[in-house]
C-alpha cells in the first residue's frame, strides 16, 4: 500500500472522528463558558472539574487532532473521556448504549499509535 493512501486514511480518520466528538462536546463547552457546572461526577474530581475534563476531552482536543498539531498527546484527552464514559459512567449500560464511547474510544487509541500521518502539522 502506498504511504500516501495510508496518510490519507488518517487524515479521514482524524477528521471524521474528531468532529463527530465535536458534536457531543460542544455542549459541555458551551457550558463550562457559561459557568453553568451542573455535570455528573464519574470519577469523583467533581462536577466542576469532571466537566472541564470532558469539555476539553470532547471539543478542544479534537481541534487539536483534526489540524494534526500534538496530535499524539491530544489523542489522550477523548481516550481517557471515552473510556472513563464506557467503563464508569455507562456501567451497567447495555453495550447498544455504551457502544459510541466505545467506538471513539478505539479511534483515538489507535490514533494514538499511529500518529497523525503526513498530512498534519506535525507530519509524522
Amino acid at each position: 500500500m502506498k504511504k500516501t493512501t495510508v496518510d490519507f486514511g488518517l487524515l479521514l480518520l482524524r477528521i471524521g472522528f474528531a468532529i463527530g466528538l465535536m458534536t457531543h462536546g460542544y455542549g459541555k463547552f458551551v457550558k463550562v463558558l457559561q459557568g453553568n457546572f451542573d455535570f455528573g461526577d464519574p470519577i469523583g474530581l467533581g462536577p466542576t472539574l469532571s466537566l472541564i475534563l470532558a469539555a476539553i476531552g470532547e471539543f478542544i482536543a479534537p481541534i487539536f487532532i483534526i489540524i494534526g498539531w500534538k496530535t499524539r498527546w491530544a489523542t489522550l484527552f477523548p481516550t481517557l473521556t471515552m473510556l472513563v464514559a464506557f467503563a464508569i459512567a455507562h456501567d451497567g449500560d447495555p453495550f447498544s448504549r455504551k457502544e459510541k464511547s466505545f467506538v471513539y474510544l478505539i479511534a483515538f487509541l489507535a490514533l494514538y499509535f499511529t500518529g497523525p500521518g503526513r498530512f498534519a502539522i506535525d507530519k509524522e
